[in-house]
């Protein structure tokens, strides 16, 4: 039986007389554990949440009170409810733009009942398990689209930085931009200013200043000099408390169509905005990860409680989810405890709101924007060639609407994605010597999108000219086939003639045969060999001397191989392919039965051990035998009266390195009673043995013995299971399985080896 981990807690036992289970008191006792940790964590994110908040209701065009309620529900539904532990929610700038088109078109109460209806439909999505489908949104696009969100939260606050009246749209408010230059109310703009200027500079000040929030902050400075030097400027208007600021939705008295694609609109944005906020945490704790279903129900209930009671639309919000982190919030108590601060400001100091200037909150707002414009996004974007997406996505954001913004920037993502996929690369290469044959590569997806680009190609060969194929292809259509036959058959006509080569993983012949499919990719095909050797050879200078050119530059005047490796000569034993090493890795010898010879009878495998180990200075010695060996065979076939005189007799005399591993095997060594008890034939179960033979005989020879003695050598033994493909190993008394699927299945059992 298995010690229990520390890291993980015993179960708890039942009261005397109770029911088995958990303890009832269980749970409040590790919350409050952590209230420590917690209750001054929620502090920090409500002092943020508080003025970001009311700048967002400002802008969006709804009531002041309505993002403080928006900020309560988001804390305390969405954090008790939600999937994200650390995530906070509450009134976000994504939607700034979407709620004052609403409000604009169907008034406040039915833009209410719009954001309840969205919860509805975010309730039905988390119980239809997408979560995860949400997230199939391009990067690109949503980085375009808060870029896109963040100009027209500037455009539109610079309006009322400056003293004047926003616009409706982000075109309007840029038209109307010199006209509010040439008339800006200076006490107004000087004020925005001054918040800007906070904000800009906050983080270059001492960390003990910093523990102050940055927005609170600039607010606080902001609405005390309007207090001491503008007493006049426009400033929050309250109509009561937070009680009186309820409001019950109300539905619309018609337009139902334009109704219900706002709900969906809404719901769409709130839930990946949400979604993409709680990855983002994800990445930034090491405790529980998000469920994204339950995130999504909860961001439903949040968004049905916000709507009903009043307030602005809820998600998810990565500044205050990171403040929260970052403060040090060990659970979802912190962000309950924000909307219970926020509930309790709200309700107890909604005069001091109202001290604040409506410049003020706008600068706020302008540093909001413009952080939602990362350069680094734009310098991604470039390198990875989506930069046109993501200024089309960005300036249909600004100057359409949000949601025809992202939907024109997916469509956009879709077809470039479609565009890379289906994308062919066809080449034609003329003979480098006029008695030399063309090449045609063509590498990729091959389906009827490419065969314009194929026909292209192929018609431009001269007719009678040799030409070589080189199909490397994924997916291969009939179409495509049928077209590349039938040009095939036209140029043998002519007088040329076509060699058809394939090297992919899709094979050409079966697009005639089934439903064409995408095959995984296969780092290493190997088909049989179907041309003489010197074909081979031109196959490797036309595909592959190029690729490994670079990989021998630095092998060019010596080598330094890791290992000496002793294989059978066996042509089924490809060392290089079992070790995947390349170049200049492997120092190897290859001889009948992988035998190390150490009485002085075979000079040059004594040679080769002794180059390996003094003048290479390798740091191990590899012996790998092998299965349905030809050399074990002959030493049982002999033990068992054959004759051997037909092979010659060197190969008879050979044979001696050999005889005494049957020995061994005939004598119990372990190393085959354990081949035995896993099912290999007697032909394997000598073959292992002789590995571990060899394997003794290294510590007696005069060059090896030493370094091995000394650790500055390792001796390694293996044996490659032809049938399975797999690569056991091999020591002195016992046999073990390197391949980790099998390993994973033996549950700890030694010697359980499967050849299946």
């Amino acid at each position: 039986m298995e010690a229990r981990p520390s890291s993980i807690p015993a179960p708890s036992h039942s009261p005397p007389g109770g029911k088995g289970g958990r303890s009832r008191f269980t749970l409040p006792r590790a919350a409050f554990t952590h209230l420590g940790a917690d209750v001054p964590a929620s502090l920090v994110v409500f002092l943020v949440a508080l003025p970001l908040s009311l700048g967002i209701a400002a802008a969006s065009g709804a009531p002041i009170m309505a993002g403080l309620i928006a900020a309560a529900v988001g804390g305390i539904v969405a954090g008790s409810l939600g999937g994200s532990p650390l995530q906070v929610s509450g009134p976000a700038a994504g939607l700034t733009v979407v709620v004052a088109g609403l409000v604009q078109e169907f008034g406040w109460q039915v833009t209410c009942a719009i954001t309840a209806a969205a919860g509805v439909v975010q309730l039905l999505l988390g119980i239809s398990r997408v979560g995860r489908a949400a997230l199939a949104v391009s990067p690109v696009v949503v980085k375009a689209m808060l870029a896109g969100i963040g100009i027209t939260i500037i455009l539109q606050q610079l309006q009322v930085l400056l003293g004047s009246r926003p616009a409706g749209s982000a075109f309007e408010n840029l038209v109307a931009l010199p006209a509010a230059i040439t008339n800006l109310e200076l006490h107004a703009a000087l004020l925005g200013l001054a918040v800007v200027a906070i904000l800009l500079c906050w983080r270059f000040l001492p960390a003990v200043v910093r523990r102050v929030p940055g927005p609170l902050a600039a607010v606080a400075a902001g609405t005390a000099l309007s207090v001491a030097f503008a007493p006049g400027v426009e400033r929050i208007a309250l109509d009561g408390s937070i009680v009186d600021a309820v409001a019950l939705p109300e539905l619309p008295d018609g337009n139902w169509r334009a109704f219900a694609f706002a709900v969906l609109t809404m719901a769409l944005i709130a839930s990946i905005e949400s979604l993409l906020s709680a990855v983002a945490v994800d990445k930034m704790q090491t405790g529980p990860r998000t469920n994204l279903n339950r995130e999504l129900l909860g961001q439903g209930a949040a968004n049905m409680v916000s709507g009903s009671l009043g307030g602005l639309p809820v998600t998810g919000v990565i500044v205050r989810s990171a403040t929260n982190v970052e403060a040090g919030a060990a659970t979802r108590t912190s962000a309950v405890l924000h909307g219970v601060w926020v509930l309790a400001f709200s309700a107890l100091f909604a005069g001091l709101i109202q001290l604040i200037p409506l410049s003020v909150l706008a600068g706020l707002l302008v540093v909001i924007g413009a952080r939602l414009i990362k350069v680094a996004d734009i310098r991604t974007s470039l390198r990875t060639g989506d930069l046109a997406i993501y200024v089309v996505t960005l300036l249909c954001v600004v100057f359409l609407n949000l949601l025809e913004g992202v939907m024109i920037g997916l469509a956009l993502a879709a077809a470039s994605v479609l565009w890379r996929m289906l994308r062919t690369a066809i080449h034609a290469h003329a003979p480098a010597v006029p008695s030399s044959s063309w090449r045609v590569t063509i590498a990729g997806s091959c389906s009827f999108f490419a065969l314009p680009r194929l026909n292209g190609v192929l018609h431009s060969i001269p007719d009678g000219a040799h030409v070589v194929v080189e199909v490397n292809a994924d997916y291969v259509d009939h179409a495509f086939r049928e077209a590349l036959l039938a040009w095939e058959f036209q140029h043998q006509a002519a007088g040329g003639s076509v060699r058809l080569e394939e090297h992919g993983n899709t094979l050409f012949q079966d697009a005639a045969h089934q439903a064409p499919r995408r095959e995984e990719a296969s780092e290493l095909p190997l088909p049989p060999r179907q041309e003489p050797l010197l074909h081979g050879i031109d196959k490797y200078h036309r595909r592959f001397a190029g690729q490994v050119r670079p990989l021998v530059q630095d092998l060019t005047d010596a080598q330094n191989p890791d290992s000496l490796f002793v294989a059978c000569v066996d042509s089924r034993v490809n060392p290089n392919l079992i070790t995947s090493s390349g170049p200049g890795d492997l120092l190897t010898l290859r001889n009948i039965g992988n035998v190390v010879c150490n009485d002085g009878r075979d000079s040059s495998i004594d040679s080769a051990l002794s180059f390996a180990v003094t003048g290479l200075d390798v740091d191990s010695v590899v012996i790998c035998g092998h299965s349905n060996c030809g050399a074990m065979k002959a030493v049982l076939g002999e033990a068992s009266g054959e004759d051997l005189s037909s092979l010659g007799s060197g190969f008879d005399a050979w044979l001696d390195h050999s005889r005494p591993s049957h020995l061994e095997l005939l004598a119990g060594h372990p190393v085959g009673r354990q081949a035995a008890a896993a099912g290999y034939s007697t032909v394997d179960q000598l073959a292992m043995v002789n590995v571990a033979v060899q394997l003794g005989k290294l510590p007696s020879h005069p060059v090896a013995g030493p370094a091995l003695a000394s650790g500055r050598l390792q001796a390694l033994g293996l044996f490659y299971d032809i049938a399975t493909a797999r690569v056991l190993r091999i020591t002195a008394d016992g046999i073990g399985n390197l391949d980790p699927a099998v390993a994973a299945g033996q549950h700890g059992h030694a010697g359980a080896l499967n050849r299946g």
